[in-house]
């Protein structure tokens, strides 16, 4: 019974956030259900059958009453409605200095990326302290990353991402588990967060986690090909440089990619679409239905031949070209200088110019194109307040009947 516990501990700061919402909800509710019964039993015991009590002049309102009982729990109703909405859309607008980890949900298995390389399954190692970033994908079916501890879940869902942030609290090790059902080894589907000392995380991440030495590509610091290595590799193996390099474009094959990220997209029909994780990997696999303004030409579907995760490495290296919503505005991979990252443009995401790069027979990326960028606001996002996500309503009936998978 010395290790009986009610309730997981908190170990992160939305955690405790969530705890005194729900304390707060459980004290009031033990508070009118011990009112209301305590006057239940009350009016009954007095005004029982036989019990000699005056009735004769029994009240048909009392307006006071009527007005506090009435006002009282709606103004308390809203109060928890709106501290409980705050809590609940604050775990969606993570800080600009989260740490991303991508993750990948499979049956039956977590697969996460670190932006530096190193990758995980059934494991996430992160430092305490510091903000991090989930952003998730699913390989097949809904899923559900949920961590007890950090008081954190959300769907995981095929042909769409979902994110949410934590910052931990507490250093040790923590259960992740799949908490919705999907299939026949759900119960299977778990592993573990293991909350690190700064110094410590410093160390294992140096290590590349338990890789050492990198297994192909580039030398990185921490032994494995970050993100945007992979992404460039991957961007050259699959031809994307044949219609995106700065030759092809102004030969007039595809636009350019270059500071694309975070910005308003124009399609043919008039849909304005911002640029985001969805966006980018949504027109990698359906093309065709996002036919971009001024392009009548279309690019080949790249289903069932670049996986979830290779879609992921692309799109960091697309980011990486710069943009309004990217972190590494102008800094580039460039396999001839080692695999570090090069910052070839001039001027920000706000002011200035954002330079076109090209892939030269070393391997390097030089700049020479100049590009305007649409308008941003002060942190970064455009100023288009209208302009929508990468609507992925319609790939829904793809999973459900089986076209996703």
């Amino acid at each position: 019974m010395d290790h009986l516990s009610f309730r997981a501990p908190a170990a992160s700061t939305y955690a405790e956030d969530v705890d005194k919402l729900f304390f707060a909800l459980l004290g009031l509710t033990f508070f009118f259900s011990i009112l209301v019964a305590g006057l239940l039993i009350f009016f009954a015991v007095r005004y029982r059958r036989g019990n000699k009590v005056d009735r004769t002049r029994p009240l048909t309102h009392n307006t006071l009453l009527e007005l506090t009982w009435s006002v009282g729990p709606l103004v308390l109703g809203l109060a928890m409605f709106v501290w409980a909405a705050k809590l609940f859309a604050g775990v969606f607008a993570p800080p600009k200095d989260a740490k991303e980890v991508y993750v990948i949900g499979k049956q039956w298995m977590w697969h996460l990326q670190h932006a530096n390389g190193v990758r995980e399954n059934n494991e996430l190692h992160i430092p305490v302290g510091e903000p991090v970033k989930l952003v998730m994908i699913s390989q097949d079916v809904i899923h559900a990353f949920y961590v007890p501890e950090f008081r954190i879940q959300r769907h995981v869902e095929p042909g769409r991402y979902t994110s949410m942030w934590f910052t931990p609290t507490k250093e040790g090790k923590f259960h992740l588990y799949c908490n919705m059902y999907c299939g026949t080894q759900h119960s299977e589907m778990g592993g573990w967060v293991y909350v690190m000392s700064k110094s410590a995380y410093q160390k294992w991440q140096v290590s590349g986690g338990a890789r050492p030495v990198a297994t192909g590509g580039y030398t990185s610091p921490n032994g494995a090909p970050s993100l945007t290595q992979v992404g460039y590799n991957l961007y050259n193996k699959y031809q994307c440089n044949s219609c995106h390099s700065q030759e092809a474009v102004q030969r007039g094959r595809g636009p350019s990619l270059v500071g694309i990220y975070g910005k308003i997209r124009t399609m043919q029909d008039g849909r304005k679409l911002r640029a985001d994780d969805g966006y980018l990997r949504n027109v990698t696999f359906y093309p065709n239905e996002y036919p971009l303004a001024g392009w009548p030409q279309g690019m080949p579907s790249y289903k069932n031949v670049m996986t979830e995760e290779e879609v992921i490495t692309v799109n960091a290296y697309i980011k990486s070209l710069g943009g309004p919503g990217s972190k590494n505005l102008g800094n580039v991979y460039d396999p001839a200088n080692g695999g570090s990252l090069q910052t070839n443009t001039t001027g920000s995401a706000s002011s200035g110019t954002i330079g076109g790069m090209t892939g030269t027979g070393s391997g390097s990326l030089i700049t020479n194109q100049t590009v305007q960028p649409g308008p941003t606001s002060e942190d970064g996002g455009n100023l288009d307040p209208q302009a929508p996500a990468a609507n992925t309503n319609n790939q829904q009936w793809r999973y459900m009947y089986g076209g996703e998978r």
